[in-house]
Protein backbone atom coordinates (compact mmCIF):
# COMPACT_ATOMS: atom_id res chain seq x y z
CA UNK A 1 0.00 0.00 0.00
CA UNK A 2 1.19 3.48 -0.87
CA UNK A 3 1.24 6.56 1.69
CA UNK A 4 -0.13 9.66 1.06
CA UNK A 5 3.24 10.97 0.20
CA UNK A 6 4.29 8.37 -2.77
CA UNK A 7 0.20 8.78 -3.68
CA UNK A 8 0.58 12.32 -4.66
CA UNK A 9 3.95 12.27 -5.74
CA UNK A 10 2.17 9.55 -8.67
CA UNK A 11 -0.61 11.88 -9.27
CA UNK A 12 1.59 14.76 -9.81
CA UNK A 13 4.04 12.70 -12.14
CA UNK A 14 0.90 11.33 -14.00
CA UNK A 15 -0.63 14.89 -14.43
CA UNK A 16 3.13 16.17 -15.96
CA UNK A 17 2.93 12.85 -18.29
CA UNK A 18 -0.39 13.35 -19.46
CA UNK A 19 -0.41 16.85 -19.98
CA UNK A 20 1.61 17.01 -22.77
CA UNK A 21 4.04 19.63 -24.37
CA UNK A 22 3.52 23.07 -23.41
CA UNK A 23 3.33 25.38 -26.14
CA UNK A 24 4.98 28.84 -25.99
CA UNK A 25 4.57 31.91 -28.03
CA UNK A 26 6.50 34.73 -28.66
CA UNK A 27 5.97 38.15 -29.28
CA UNK A 28 7.13 40.00 -32.33
CA UNK A 29 7.50 43.87 -32.03
CA UNK A 30 8.29 46.29 -35.16
CA UNK A 31 9.63 49.60 -34.34
CA UNK A 32 9.94 52.53 -36.88
CA UNK A 33 11.57 55.65 -36.67
CA UNK A 34 9.45 58.69 -37.24
CA UNK A 35 9.79 62.25 -36.97
CA UNK A 36 8.44 63.64 -33.89
CA UNK A 37 7.64 66.09 -31.35
CA UNK A 38 8.30 65.42 -28.13
CA UNK A 39 6.34 68.18 -25.14
CA UNK A 40 7.74 67.50 -21.53
CA UNK A 41 4.74 70.01 -19.89
CA UNK A 42 5.35 70.64 -16.11
CA UNK A 43 4.41 73.41 -13.54
CA UNK A 44 6.98 75.91 -12.61
CA UNK A 45 8.06 74.20 -9.01
CA UNK A 46 9.31 70.91 -11.53
CA UNK A 47 5.91 68.54 -10.88
CA UNK A 48 4.90 67.21 -14.00
CA UNK A 49 1.34 68.50 -15.71
CA UNK A 50 -0.52 64.83 -15.12
CA UNK A 51 -2.88 64.07 -17.93
CA UNK A 52 -3.35 68.15 -19.08
CA UNK A 53 -4.86 69.15 -22.01
CA UNK A 54 -3.22 69.18 -25.28
CA UNK A 55 -3.89 70.91 -28.19
CA UNK A 56 -1.24 71.23 -31.47
CA UNK A 57 -2.56 74.03 -34.03
CA UNK A 58 -1.25 73.95 -37.57
CA UNK A 59 0.25 76.16 -39.30
CA UNK A 60 -2.61 76.92 -41.81
CA UNK A 61 -5.35 77.04 -38.90
CA UNK A 62 -4.46 78.73 -35.84
CA UNK A 63 -8.07 78.83 -34.68
CA UNK A 64 -8.81 75.03 -34.59
CA UNK A 65 -7.11 72.36 -33.23
CA UNK A 66 -5.69 70.25 -35.59
CA UNK A 67 -4.96 67.66 -32.80
CA UNK A 68 -6.37 67.17 -29.25
CA UNK A 69 -4.52 65.20 -26.68
CA UNK A 70 -3.84 64.35 -22.95
CA UNK A 71 -0.12 64.22 -21.25
CA UNK A 72 0.74 61.12 -19.90
CA UNK A 73 1.28 60.98 -15.42
CA UNK A 74 4.56 62.14 -15.77
CA UNK A 75 3.53 65.30 -18.10
CA UNK A 76 4.87 64.08 -21.86
CA UNK A 77 2.68 64.03 -25.47
CA UNK A 78 4.42 63.08 -28.57
CA UNK A 79 3.26 63.79 -31.74
CA UNK A 80 3.91 63.99 -35.43
CA UNK A 81 3.35 66.53 -37.72
CA UNK A 82 1.65 66.30 -41.49
CA UNK A 83 3.60 67.71 -44.23
CA UNK A 84 2.36 71.14 -43.66
CA UNK A 85 5.35 73.14 -43.23
CA UNK A 86 5.43 76.26 -41.11
CA UNK A 87 5.27 77.52 -37.58
CA UNK A 88 3.00 74.92 -35.44
CA UNK A 89 1.53 76.48 -32.01
CA UNK A 90 1.21 73.58 -29.21
CA UNK A 91 -0.96 75.00 -26.03
CA UNK A 92 -1.09 72.54 -22.81
CA UNK A 93 -3.67 73.74 -20.02
CA UNK A 94 -4.39 72.05 -16.70
CA UNK A 95 -6.66 73.41 -13.95
CA UNK A 96 -6.01 76.88 -15.23
CA UNK A 97 -2.76 77.11 -15.71
CA UNK A 98 -1.20 76.60 -19.18
CA UNK A 99 1.59 77.81 -21.60
CA UNK A 100 2.24 78.07 -25.43
CA UNK A 101 5.34 76.75 -27.80
CA UNK A 102 6.04 76.74 -31.17
CA UNK A 103 7.65 74.49 -33.76
CA UNK A 104 8.17 75.40 -37.20
CA UNK A 105 8.58 72.58 -39.30
CA UNK A 106 10.10 73.52 -42.39
CA UNK A 107 9.14 72.00 -46.30
CA UNK A 108 12.13 69.53 -45.85
CA UNK A 109 10.25 68.01 -42.84
CA UNK A 110 12.77 69.09 -40.25
CA UNK A 111 11.64 70.39 -37.26
CA UNK A 112 13.13 73.57 -35.15
CA UNK A 113 11.90 74.75 -31.30
CA UNK A 114 11.18 78.44 -31.98
CA UNK A 115 10.17 78.67 -28.48
CA UNK A 116 9.88 76.55 -25.35
CA UNK A 117 7.25 77.76 -23.17
CA UNK A 118 7.94 75.05 -20.70
CA UNK A 119 10.97 76.42 -18.99
CA UNK A 120 9.76 80.56 -19.65
CA UNK A 121 8.92 81.98 -15.77
CA UNK A 122 9.88 85.20 -14.44
CA UNK A 123 13.58 86.54 -13.53
CA UNK A 124 14.71 87.35 -10.32
CA UNK A 125 14.57 91.20 -11.68
CA UNK A 126 10.17 90.28 -12.64
CA UNK A 127 9.88 89.66 -9.36
CA UNK A 128 10.91 92.07 -7.91
CA UNK A 129 9.61 94.92 -9.95
CA UNK A 130 6.28 93.17 -9.27
CA UNK A 131 7.11 93.46 -5.39
CA UNK A 132 7.90 96.83 -5.80
CA UNK A 133 5.22 97.92 -7.50
CA UNK A 134 2.91 96.13 -4.90
CA UNK A 135 4.88 98.17 -2.09
CA UNK A 136 4.36 101.32 -4.07
CA UNK A 137 1.13 101.05 -3.84
CA UNK A 138 0.46 100.03 -0.86
CA UNK A 139 2.36 103.00 0.76
CA UNK A 140 0.57 105.32 -1.67
CA UNK A 141 -2.40 103.81 -0.79
CA UNK A 142 -1.81 104.15 2.99
CA UNK A 143 -0.69 107.41 2.39
CA UNK A 144 -3.67 108.70 0.91
CA UNK A 145 -6.03 108.10 3.82
CA UNK A 146 -3.67 109.30 6.61
CA UNK A 147 -3.72 113.01 4.99
CA UNK A 148 -5.07 115.29 6.87
CA UNK A 149 -8.56 116.67 5.94
CA UNK A 150 -9.77 120.29 5.88
CA UNK A 151 -12.86 120.58 6.99
CA UNK A 152 -14.43 123.52 5.65
CA UNK A 153 -17.05 125.11 7.82
CA UNK A 154 -20.13 127.46 6.13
Amino acid sequence: MLSATAKSMTAWLAALLLAGPAIAHGAFVDVTAVDAIGIDARYDTGEPMAQAQVSIFAPDDPAQPWLVGQTDAVGRFVFTPDDRAGRWAIQVRQAGHGAMGYVTVGADGTHNVVMNAAGAGLSWAQRLLMVACVLWGAVGTALYFRRNRQTTVV
